[in-house]
């Protein structure tokens, strides 16, 4: 029998050479998957702080500042510094931003359709209902779980 470990390493491993083949293709422009989960993110806070972003998907500054850099020179993003705190940097996607993101939003829609298209209605809004709270269960285990010095998962309930 499967495990559910399995399941989800398998659904990501797939989903994720989903969209990573998306952006090597569907828009013509040699958006990286990094660089586009960059972009949908500045798009879903809307301005947010460069370390926001970085923290939110799991990049280190370093390599984040890098692909900033390379987006900005593609006119995709434009990067301000913040007038309340001149510490930090804000993140704003350009038109052409809009636009790749646009593309990409596109081809993404029809292979999600695609997919759910093996699926009745109920199947599909169980699938959707479940992943929001997949989700939301991630977020909160994430917030409040830590590795001990044994090297165990220690998690507030």
């Amino acid at each position: 029998m499967e495990s559910l470990r399995e399941n989800l390493q398998l659904f990501t491993r797939r989903f994720g050479l989903l969209n990573a083949s998306c952006c090597e293709s569907c828009c013509g422009e040699q958006v990286s998957l990094v660089q586009s989960h960059i972009l949908f993110e500045i798009r879903r806070v809307g301005n947010p702080a460069m370390v926001q972003v970085a923290d939110e998907l799991g990049v280190d500054l370093t390599t984040f500042s890098r692909q900033i850099r390379t987006l900005e020179g593609r006119k995709l993003l434009i990067r301000q510094v913040s007038p309340e705190d001149r510490r930090v940097n804000l993140l704003r996607l350009t038109s052409e931003g809009e636009r790749v993101l646009d593309q990409i939003d596109r081809y993404m829609a029809g292979k999600i359709e695609q997919i759910f298209s093996f699926m009745s209605p109920f199947e599909r809004e169980s699938v959707i209902r479940s992943l929001a709270l997949l989700n939301e269960a991630v977020a909160k285990a994430g917030s409040c779980c830590t590795i001990t010095a044994e090297k165990e998962v220690a998690c507030c309930k």
